[in-house]
């Protein structure tokens, strides 16, 4: 049991160390989009929620959140206050729901792609199907919470940082979904079935607590 334990903890750093370094790693983790930045640091959760758990998962991203808010931070873009209490532009500030933002959607990147496989595999005993679906729902997990929140709590902050007419701004976010989080989604789900199929092959079998 402690050798096992002992197991998790290190490849639980090995998944922090992907996180980190993706993060510092410019136009890789974070890619900048002018007022905004894509990403791929879900990547790593979703394959860490998948062979490590859930608990281990939302952990890791915690740690997800964490960079994005030391990058917004540090490193703002125009809408930088969504994801940062500690940013302003202006009239523009975030506050405790940029916390919310950053943190609450990226930990249950960590969580939902568990679940989704432990699901699916009971549906299904298909890996392939199971862990493609679990990568597609952990990354719409992280965009649909987060341009959710961003609208429902800096609605008209963002809309005016955007300079778009607040009645317009929800068909703004759905753009965002269809261009970028589906796309975002298709190569997480690809992604998550190679990486993890790889890593099967030498670490046995994922956690399904």
């Amino acid at each position: 049991m402690k050798n096992i334990k002992t197991n998790d903890l290190v490849k639980l750093s090995f998944f922090v160390a992907i996180i980190v370094l993706l993060a510092v790693t410019p136009f890789l983790g974070y890619i900048p989009l002018g007022f905004t930045r894509a990403t791929i640091i879900h990547i790593p959760v979703i394959i860490g929620s998948i062979m490590l758990g859930p608990f281990y998962g939302a952990f890791l991203g915690f740690v997800f959140g964490l960079t994005s808010l030391i990058n917004n931070t540090f490193n703002p873009t125009v809408t930088s206050f969504v994801f940062t209490p500690f940013y302003s532009l202006g009239t523009y500030s975030g506050n405790f729901w940029s916390l919310v933002i950053c943190f609450v959607p990226r930990i249950l990147v960590g969580v939902v792609p568990h679940y989704v496989y432990k699901g699916m595999k009971k549906i299904k005993n298909n890996d392939v199907l199971a862990l493609g679906l679990a990568g597609v729902a952990g990354s719409l997990t992280n965009t649909l919470l987060v341009m959710n929140f961003i609208y429902l709590f800096f609605g008209q902050s963002y809309a005016e940082a955007k300079n778009v007419a607040v009645s317009t701004l929800y068909g703004v976010i759905l753009s965002v979904i269809a261009i970028n989080g589906l796309p975002e989604a298709i190569v997480a789900g690809i992604l998550t079935v190679a990486i993890c199929k790889a890593l099967l092959r030498y670490t046995g079998k994922p956690a399904l607590q």
